[in-house]
């Protein structure tokens, strides 16, 4: 939802929806773990009142533990923090848990997959970052593909293996192919003159991928 024109929130939820979107991805940057200000608690308010879609909330904060009944109250599903601000994110999860959420566990480019691969199973979706967390719009960084095979190789089967940054026509094939079966795409969806036509175009890249 990053990628989405905040003057017409609304409308643009309404065509993700229509395109066959299954979960909505918000991005909560607190300016300290990155370099950069997103939104907060009103927004996914307004989005939650906006879709009954399932709402992935990204917590890139210093200290997510301090908000996450903030966000689960204002409507989050999923909650996934960082392994960089949690090294062992149990305790976290457990908290996720008891607010009836859903944890979830991400890492950044340059943190090694062995700091992720002892709690994969300990959570419900884990998220690799193919960029630098705090801004849209990046090129696709291929040493996360390798780090997706490697989770996807400990997972169990019904954890969600999730991609996020630089997710496009050029890129989606190839992380499906390294395991992945969830996919953040923010600027390759939102924007394009015809969201429900880009949604199938992917979808269907997967697909292929697939058979």
């Amino acid at each position: 939802m990053l990628a989405a024109d905040f003057a017409h929130l609304e409308r643009d939820i309404r065509c993700l929806e229509a395109a066959g979107a299954k979960i909505l991805h918000l991005d909560i940057m607190d300016g300290h773990f990155v370099p950069n200000l997103s939104f907060g608690i009103p927004v996914v308010e307004a989005v939650r009142r906006s879709t009954e879609l399932p709402l992935d909330v990204h917590l890139m904060l210093q200290k997510p533990q301090q908000y996450l009944a903030a966000f689960r109250r204002a409507g989050a599903d999923i909650l996934s923090v960082h392994i960089e601000v949690a090294p062992d994110p149990r305790v976290l999860f457990d908290e996720i848990r008891k607010l009836g959420a859903i944890p979830g566990l991400v890492s950044n480019p340059p943190t090694p997959v062995e700091a992720v691969l002892p709690y994969v199973n300990d959570c419900e979706l884990v998220l690799t970052m193919s960029v630098t967390p705090g801004f849209g719009g990046q090129t696709f960084d291929v040493r996360s593909l390798d780090k997706i095979r490697r989770i996807r190789r400990v997972a169990n089967e019904n954890i969600l293996i999730s991609v996020d940054g630089g997710i496009g026509e050029s890129t989606i094939a190839s992380a499906a192919a390294a395991g992945a079966n969830l996919f953040v795409a923010g600027t390759a969806l939102l924007g394009k003159p015809d969201i429900k036509k880009q949604f199938q175009l992917l979808k269907q890249l997967i697909v292929n991928e697939n058979d």
